[in-house]
């Protein structure tokens, strides 16, 4: 897909905030209201634009646990690895999930509010799925920085 100098600045003002109303979205990206809205529909319905959501701090909600384990399988079959995936995806504390390569066969990031979820969770994704061979787990004591924004400034524009 070929980007214009307008198509960034609306990705860009996107990721620092979502939540901007089109109006607002258009006067800071320098484009008119109805520019805007239809580049933004394009950039959605072309799948650039994935979602929209809030980004919330969880140490601001309550107890809670960071980690995220290393996973190797046994199996490394294209439907082991598509079947362990799904079990990932399904599972409401998996925050992201990676297959990498070399190395372990996935990474996680997972959310828990404590230990006894961590374990409960272990128990559901890891102990009771005969394919996982080995859980390599790190928890996070601080995070330093969570920025999910894609960097753009390497992409080639349109003229």
């Amino acid at each position: 897909m070929n980007f214009d100098s307008a198509d960034l600045r609306i990705l860009e003002q996107l990721q620092r905030d979502a939540s901007l109303s089109n109006q607002d979205l258009a006067a800071a990206a320098h484009v008119s209201p109805a520019t805007c809205l239809r580049r933004v529909k394009r950039l959605v319905e072309s799948g650039v634009i994935e979602r929209r959501f809030a980004l919330l701090a969880p140490e601001k909600l309550g107890p809670s646990l960071s980690a995220i384990a290393e996973i190797t399988l046994d199996c490394q079959g294209a439907e082991h690895l598509a079947a362990f995936e799904a079990r990932c995806l399904a599972e409401a504390a998996v925050q992201q999930c990676y297959r990498v390569s070399p190395g372990p066969d996935f990474v996680l990031i997972l959310q828990v509010p404590d230990m006894p979820a961590y374990h409960a969770l272990v128990q559901r994704l890891f102990t009771q799925d005969a394919n996982v061979r080995n859980v390599k787990a790190f928890f996070s004591v601080h995070r330093a920085k969570f920025e999910p924004a894609v960097n753009l400034d390497g992409l080639k524009t349109k003229a």
